[in-house]
């Protein structure tokens, strides 16, 4: 089984429950949920997808991740669920790696994962199967009423696995934005926590020169990273 990689790079998970941890990202090219304000456009949008793309085997793949002695292993996107995972989490379950992936949950969880961070995105509704397999989830808070707009659409899904509120990247300085997140975390406390892509202040992937360069999407790229 071949994969489309965008990037292979050793950093730390910077958001959610197992913040800061040593990880292994595994980057797919793909999207067909496309949000405006996407942080790794270069793995779907024609202004930066290149024109090559690496294809490379699941034994590959789990060879140079395992080769980073990682706590996890993450598999990630783009959309990373639009490509049956299950070869790709075998080979890495075979070398004794824990896998993690990152979806917005809006298509079918193929192969076995030891956490599913699971970030819905307005575009393309998630699947039940997928909200019940999440570990967790990541809103993400685009304006002042995201949070009650998710969480009225959640429904159900709203119990005590964490729900990780984050600031959409470009408007992470904007009060507004601060300050609805703070105040409904207040209100509200469990399973409801404030949250910020960390890893972006320490320009940690970065660090990894396997790291692709930043696509981000939202208006003046320079706001991105």
């Amino acid at each position: 089984m071949y994969y489309p990689v965008h990037e292979m790079f050793h950093s730390w998970q910077g958001e959610g429950d197992h913040l800061g941890k040593s990880a292994f990202f595994v980057r797919l090219f793909g999207c067909p949920v496309h949000c405006p304000w996407c942080d790794s456009a270069g793995t779907w949008h024609p202004d930066y997808i290149p024109e090559n793309v690496n294809r490379i085997d699941a034994d590959a793949i789990a060879d140079t991740a395992s080769a980073a002695k990682p706590e996890f292993v993450v598999i990630t996107g783009g959309e990373p669920t639009i490509h049956n995972l299950s070869p790709l989490t075998k080979a890495l379950k075979k070398r004794g790696l824990k896998c993690h992936l990152e979806t917005s949950g809006a298509f079918e969880i193929k192969g076995t994962f030891d956490w599913i961070t699971l970030s819905p995105k307005w575009q393309s509704a998630p699947l039940e199967a997928s909200l019940e397999m999440a570990d967790e989830f990541k809103l993400i808070v685009e304006e002042e009423n995201s949070v009650e707009k998710w969480i009225e659409t959640l429904g159900k899904w709203v119990d005590g696995r964490s729900i990780w509120l984050h600031p959409e990247w470009s408007k992470r300085e904007e009060s507004r934005i601060l300050k609805a997140i703070t105040e409904f975390v207040k209100n509200n406390g469990v399973p409801f926590r404030a949250g910020l892509q960390a890893h972006k202040y320490y320009r940690a992937d970065l660090l990894d020169p396997n790291s692709a360069k930043p696509s981000p999407l939202g208006g003046d790229p320079r706001l991105g990273f």
